[in-house]
């Protein structure tokens, strides 16, 4: 059993519940996993040394007593989550990943948390908290796994073959390219991201996928593919790296002769009535309940794979931090559900303004943040501005109230000395509160050199 900061005393019973509570302590103290039991607010009335161990690192005041306000961090809505749970006891969630730190493979691996939070009756709730980091990892591969095989096996007969040259430019056409994207021999010398609506790809992305099909042995993603006469439809992609030996390709290993060049197998193929399935997946694992942008896990995942690809072939690469300014004050004066109201159009502004390939997502309570692949301080400080301005002309409309608000913005660049994600966030962090600084409604940038780094 622990007691950490102003965490409740484990030990002393709850009036008239001596007998369960005796129960419920020799319960908790045997649990291989964290449990909390608090009161509907959060406040903690039980708490077992797992759950402190797994809880003190994200306290940002040193004190376990309520655990809505230790999660704050990395779970903001929790409090909302649990107040609009209707049921008088069941699972408020389920399995829940927290996202509590990321940062570059082979320096900072990535930790999350599994959160269960079971409503036990009109007063009290049971916590259950544990380390799932590893078990996340196996399941991102056993997932990608999945893909392959679902690729290889099925819709065999709706499919596109496409060979690219080393660069990733289509370098011969066939029936199958025209068949399902349209596309005729004019194709033929043009990269692959043709099929990829504007905003999907960019230069750097199309090399990543071509590195990282070397890599792994494939490549595969999931999204909108554009046919050539503009309709999109919802594609699956496989990269496969080939040889081509005198101008056929082959799997052959050994020493690259020097009629050998490096060549790619492009599948494509239309899984349009599969999305909903995938999409519904994606929503209740990568989304923000309230604002339907991407969760921090979201974030997390995107930002330590974009951060390996920096570490492999450094590029620009921009980071911008958002907040609603004065979004106490919202809450305050027209209470919580107009406060939701302005966190959901704040978030389908971000949604409208930023292209598809960058990783827009809600981190905190009020807080945003944004990361664009193959961009530089200019682009970023002007799609910023733009967002903040279209924030700043919007009315949001909750009932009989006209609601504006504004928005600040820090603006930060991957460095050489950026060790990972946790840092890089720190320093659009930095930004941020420079622009609050300075009167709000604003975006800031800080050059490295200026930012007080962490030991």
């Amino acid at each position: 059993m622990s007691s950490c900061g102003e965490s409740p005393d484990v030990t002393a019973p709850v009036p008239g519940m001596a007998g369960e509570h005796e129960a419920l302590l020799q319960f908790l103290y045997l649990a291989p996993v964290g449990l909390v039991q608090t009161r509907l607010d959060g406040e903690i009335e039980i708490i077992n040394a797992t759950s402190a161990a797994l809880l003190m690192p994200l306290s940002r005041d040193g004190s376990l007593a309520n655990l809505f306000t230790a999660l704050a961090g990395v779970a903001p809505d929790l409090a909302h989550l649990t107040a609009s749970f209707q049921g008088s006891h069941g699972l408020v969630c389920e399995a829940m990943h927290l996202q509590v730190s990321a940062g570059v493979r082979g320096r900072v691996d990535p930790r999350i948390l599994s959160l269960t939070l079971l409503k036990l009756d009109d007063s009290r709730m049971m916590a259950v908290l544990s380390d799932v980091s590893v078990q996340v990892k196996r399941e991102r591969l056993l997932r990608q796994n999945e893909a392959w095989l679902d690729a290889v096996i099925t819709g065999v007969s709706d499919y596109a073959l496409v060979s690219l040259d080393a660069d990733g430019r289509i370098d011969d056409w066939n029936a199958s390219i025209g068949r399902v994207t349209g596309f005729g021999r004019d194709a033929i010398g043009q990269p692959y991201s043709i099929f990829y609506p504007e905003g999907a790809t960019t230069p750097d992305r199309i090399v990543d996928r071509l590195r990282e099909a070397e890599a792994d042995g494939w490549s595969i993603d999931d999204g909108w593919r554009l046919r050539a006469d503009g309709s999109r439809f919802w594609g699956s992609a496989l990269i496969d790296p080939l040889r081509v030996r005198d101008g056929v390709p082959c799997r052959e290993e050994g020493a690259v002769g020097a009629t050998d060049e490096q060549g790619y197998c492009l599948v494509i193929r239309d899984i349009t009535d599969k999305r909903e399935v995938a999409e519904s997946y994606r929503r209740a694992v990568s989304c923000d309940h309230l604002t339907g942008i991407g969760n921090r896990r979201a974030f997390y995942d995107a930002a330590e794979l974009e951060l390996e690809r920096w570490k492999r072939a450094p590029r620009e690469l921009a980071l911008i931090a958002f907040d609603a300014d004065n979004f106490k004050a919202v809450n305050d004066s027209h209470g919580h559900a107009a406060g939701d109201a302005v966190l959901r159009h704040l978030a389908g502004v971000l949604g409208a303004t930023f292209r598809q390939i960058d990783v827009v997502a809600r981190i905190g309570g009020e807080e945003f943040a944004v990361l664009l692949p193959s961009t530089g301080r200019q682009g970023a400080m002007a799609v910023a501005e733009r967002f903040r301005e279209t924030i700043a002309a919007a009315r949001v409309v909750v009932g009989d109230a006209v609601i504006r608000y504004t928005v600040s913005g820090g603006v930060t660049m991957m460095t050489p000395d950026v060790t990972g994600l946790d840092m890089l966030l720190k320093r659009a962090d930095e930004a941020l509160y420079a622009a609050k600084a300075a009167g709000r409604n604003r975006i800031e940038y800080l050059a490295p050199a200026t930012l007080a780094e962490a030991a």
